[in-house]
């Protein structure tokens, strides 16, 4: 799928993520990637004023799944079977850019990396790595 027809996916059947206001804005996809920002909100804060670990972890889930997505089509059952997260980091005070990469895209399973950074810096602040079950098509 194109950008365009993957945001307009995940808008329809995902209404819920935007409650509150527009946060997360799907920027690219291309052959086995995606890319998606987070903008800096208050909603997901933690103590200390850094963007929380639970925030990280939808964005890095949410950037995997376009990412899939755009690869396959259409498919609102791939679901996710394992996602793994390393902080590496304090994330700056911007919002957050999450690189997705599939490693792997087949007919039943996906596995892909996130990468996630502040935005306007290269300075990873967290590392995911995920798989998505298929159903059949």
């Amino acid at each position: 799928m194109s950008l365009e027809e993957t945001r307009d996916f995940l808008d329809r059947e995902f209404p819920q993520l935007n409650d509150g206001g527009r946060s997360y804005h799907l920027e690219a996809v291309g052959p086995l990637t995606a890319r998606m920002r987070l903008d800096h909100h208050e909603r997901f804060l933690r103590p200390g004023g850094t963007v929380s670990g639970p925030a990280m972890m939808a964005l890095a889930d949410f950037a995997l799944y376009a990412a899939i997505l755009a690869n396959i089509g259409p498919v609102a059952l791939a679901v996710t079977t394992s996602l793994s997260f390393n902080f590496l980091r304090k994330p700056g005070t911007d919002g957050l850019i999450a690189e997705c990469t599939l490693m792997k895209l087949g007919r039943r399973l996906a596995v892909g990396e996130v990468r996630i950074a502040t935005q306007g810096s290269d300075e990873i602040v967290c590392h995911a790595t995920g798989t998505y079950s298929i159903p059949p098509r």
